[in-house]
């Protein structure tokens, strides 16, 4: 039986816990003393309860993030209750500022802050030799990261089959964006790009075709980037996809070369743009050139196959959805093939509650946080914000209906405006964000550009026809029966490889 117990809630059965990898890569002795064991928020309490009790550990490590706090605290305080004498102890973000307040906090024996990759152990051997520390609260601070174990050799079989592959080449941010945890990490920190690659051949060789890339800044150190990128391309085969995040206004000239050597599907670049906004920008502590950022979206779309993920924010202090529509304009008019409409999120320890007063920024109190509303914009106008980002994605980001979306706004002069509309209209029709079945939103789609916009019912029956059977549907909705429409091609399709979304996004 183990002695240790490192376990999390992942938000969905194919993350997989980089934390608790990481934790296991650097127990030393006490490897053989430690089981990793992974769960979903999801799952039954009881039963997670159940599968760490059976073994009958002295000490659990919890991870616990934005998206699990909730169960958590709940399988923290049934586990101590049942077994009183297990050293419970905490580590994540979630535990690691604002700390005094926090039910979950009241339940643990330990709360380990910072980078606990090595901490951890330390405190482990101080439980294990019966020399426990005195102190709840244990400062791991701020790891050498050639100290530092990596955990890829923890990825096994079931995981590179079934599970997303993190991998990180770099810590920290050199930016101060007052909404996001990397603000406080700085300076960003390299591990030796060797060994790195070291460890990607060995991933590859194992099977891993599919990378996702969790540093804040890829494109910051160019030798770096350009040795990553060399790296996979001296080994492309069609099944790799890696995905990387990156600054939107830092894309020189070396690095395009490489970049453009790719075939289309095997790169996506999540691009944090955040705000267009000047005066928001200046808010928020957040650099950013536009015109260099315009200039890079240009050379991604004109001459690479690059899949685009670009990220906006609502409810950031200062904006309004006026400022907030210009933006969005603006990025559809730079064509990125996905926009992730966010919701400010208050995330603990950043410095984002400074405008709380001035710009009457309210926050849900649960878990994630998100903005209820600000000076600027009211609850009802942020619940209209809220839809139109789930209409959004349900509709411009699923893949379904790409040909329509853009049809949507065709010779109108706001895409934003033609879409706030559709959402107003789309909820007063179905009352809810999902759930929503593919048939019946292709024919409300068809029903609002037809009587609301006054299209052209045969243009836009064909429009929604051809997005319908993109994937090789052969069944005729009702709506679409009085049309001449052609038959499905079924050999055309829209597969694109993609990572699902990262659990937690606290984008730049």
């Amino acid at each position: 039986m183990p002695e240790i117990v490192l376990t999390t809630l992942n938000a969905r059965y194919w993350h997989s816990s980089f934390g608790l990898r990481y934790l296991m890569a650097n127990m030393d002795e006490l490897t053989d003393q430690t089981e990793m064991l992974e769960f979903g928020i999801n799952d039954n309490l009881n039963e997670v309860l159940d599968s760490i009790l059976q073994r009958q550990p002295r000490i659990v490590g919890f991870g616990v993030y934005i998206w699990n706090i909730e169960p958590i605290t709940k399988l923290v305080s049934d586990l101590k209750h049942l077994k009183p004498d297990i050293q419970i102890v905490l580590g994540g973000p979630e535990v690691s500022y604002e700390i005094e307040g926090q039910e979950i906090t009241r339940h643990a024996d330990y709360i380990v802050t910072g980078e606990a990759d090595l901490e951890f152990r330390e405190l482990c051997r101080k439980i294990l030799s019966d020399k426990p520390p005195v102190e709840k609260i244990i400062p791991a601070g701020v790891p050498a990261l050639d100290q530092v174990k990596t955990p890829y050799h923890l990825y096994d079989a079931q995981d590179i089959k079934h599970r997303v592959i993190y991998v990180e080449a770099s810590r920290g941010c050199p930016f101060t964006c007052e909404f996001c945890l990397s603000s406080l990490d700085i300076p960003v920190r390299q591990f030796d790009i060797d060994q790195f690659l070291e460890s990607m051949q060995q991933l590859f060789d194992q099977g891993v075709r599919q990378f996702k890339f969790v540093d804040r800044t890829f494109n910051l150190n160019m030798k770096v980037s350009k040795a990553i990128l060399q790296f996979f391309l001296e080994r492309y085969e069609p099944s790799l996809f890696l995905h990387f995040e990156m600054i939107p206004d830092r894309l020189p000239e070396t690095l395009r070369e490489l970049i453009e050597k790719f075939p289309a599907g095997a790169l996506q670049f999540e691009i944090g743009i955040q705000t267009f906004n000047h005066d928001v920008g200046l808010l928020i502590s957040r650099r950013q050139n536009n015109d260099k950022l315009a200039d890079n979206f240009a050379f991604l779309r004109q001459h690479t196959g690059v899949h685009i993920h670009a990220d906006l924010i609502l409810g950031l202090p200062g904006e309004t959805v006026e400022s907030f529509a210009i933006g969005f304009d603006r990025l559809i008019s730079l064509d990125p093939q996905e926009i992730q409409v966010g919701v400010l999120k208050r995330l603990r320890g950043t410095p984002i509650v400074r405008h709380d007063d001035e710009w009457k920024m309210a926050y849900s109190s649960y878990a994630p946080y998100e903005i209820l509303s600000t000076k600027l914009v009211p609850f009802e106008q942020m619940q209209q914000m809220r839809r139109f980002a789930k209409y959004w994605d349900l509709i411009a980001n699923s893949g379904n209906f790409i040909q329509s979306r853009n049809l949507l706004w065709e010779n109108r002069e706001s895409p934003f405006q033609e879409f706030f509309a559709l959402s107003d209209w789309l909820y007063q029709q179905e009352k809810q964000t999902h759930g929503i079945p593919l048939i019946r939103l292709s024919e409300r789609l068809f029903c609002f550009m037809t009587q609301q916009q006054n299209r052209n019912e045969e243009q836009v029956a064909q429009s929604i026809w051809k997005d319908y059977t993109r994937n090789g549907r052969e069944d005729r909705p009702q709506f679409l029966r009085k049309f001449d429409l052609p038959s499905p091609n079924k050999k055309s399709s829209n597969k694109k490889s993609k990572l699902p979304a990262r659990q937690a996004k606290h984008s730049r």
